[in-house]
């Protein structure tokens, strides 16, 4: 029997492989973003983001028409309360993200993904009850030895990647379990935030410390410009996830935090001391564990079907 995936198939994985390539270097070029708007405040910044994301978002619901998915996700009452603790994760995020870069810290916002793979495994041992393979363990000890290297080494920004990693995990994991698509769920999230970002840009130029008004052409677009920078990798990722296996997308999730990684360290000259270098290859090292030990995982999965198959026959 040929192995040839189908026509449509193949076409699928194609489309998939573009949208997550796309997905992943549009985020992982995202601190030349933030740079050049390290001018503005970073809560001025994020409350610019998430009200322009709110708008860009507005925009397309309608377009697609799912303004009726919207208010059914509204219509539930847990769906409603998971989606009010992932805004307040995702904010967070957010803003310790917009923080890492204005001040010279894209080196940690790199770590605290490079980390979030590690924290989802804990993560699903913790809240889902799964089990660790050997390799898991060793990995993630791998890893928390690493980290535990950096902090002995005194790295000042060691708290951005911790609360990077685990409020995008923990975002994850709870945008995981709620029944609600990537389109809707970002657009009620940035709804419930709006309110509040729209109050503190309102604060900030009622007391003198805001910018709207007297910046120039150029930082007022890039500031709008946010909602769409916000809202196109996510939705490119959604659209790669449906198309691609899990032991592919796991391959592209270093993209970014890689590319993050060589424009501080190349391009905004940030140091690298003997401790980060510790840390990152002892993280390094377990994520080529854990992909390994997935890879193989996946593919023992896959042949378990056929084997049965072929013991009936």
């Amino acid at each position: 029997m040929s192995t040839t995936p189908a026509p449509d198939a193949a076409r699928d994985r194609r489309a998939g492989l573009i949208y997550g390539l796309s997905a992943y270097l549009l985020w992982g070029v995202l601190p030349l973003y933030f740079k050049a708007l390290a001018h503005v405040s970073p809560g001025e910044i994020l409350a610019h983001r998430i009200i322009w994301s709110l708008v860009f978002l507005a925009v397309l619901v309608t377009l697609w028409r799912r303004w009726v998915s919207v208010k059914t996700a509204l219509a539930s009452r847990r769906v409603f309360l998971t989606l009010v603790a992932s805004a307040v994760l995702i904010a967070v995020n957010w803003l310790v993200y917009i923080m890492a870069v204005v001040s010279g810290h894209v080196l940690e916002g790199s770590l605290g993904y490079y980390l979030n793979p590690l924290v989802n495994i804990l993560l699903g041992v913790a809240l889902l009850g799964e089990r660790l393979s050997k390799a898991q363990i060793f990995a993630t000890c791998l890893a928390a030895a690493g980290v535990a290297v950096l902090a002995v080494g005194a790295a000042s920004g060691l708290w951005i990647s911790l609360t990077l990693a685990a409020s995008f995990a923990i975002y994850g994991y709870l945008r995981k379990i709620v029944a609600v698509d990537a389109l809707e769920g970002l657009s009620i999230e940035t709804a419930m935030l709006a309110p509040i970002a729209l109050g503190w840009i309102l604060y900030l130029d009622a007391t003198g410390q805001g910018g709207l008004g007297s910046w120039s052409w150029a930082t007022t677009l890039l500031l709008i410009a946010g909602g769409a920078i916000t809202a196109i990798p996510l939705l490119l990722f959604t659209a790669a996830a449906r198309r691609l296996p899990l032991s592919t997308m796991g391959f592209l999730q270093y993209i970014a935090p890689s590319l993050q990684f060589l424009m501080a360290v190349v391009l905004f000259g940030e140091a690298l001391t003997t401790a980060h270098i510790i840390c990152f290859g002892a993280i390094w090292t377990a994520l080529g564990i854990v992909t390994v030990d997935g890879c193989r995982r996946a593919m023992r999965s896959r042949r378990a079907p056929a084997l049965e198959v072929e013991s009936l026959a």
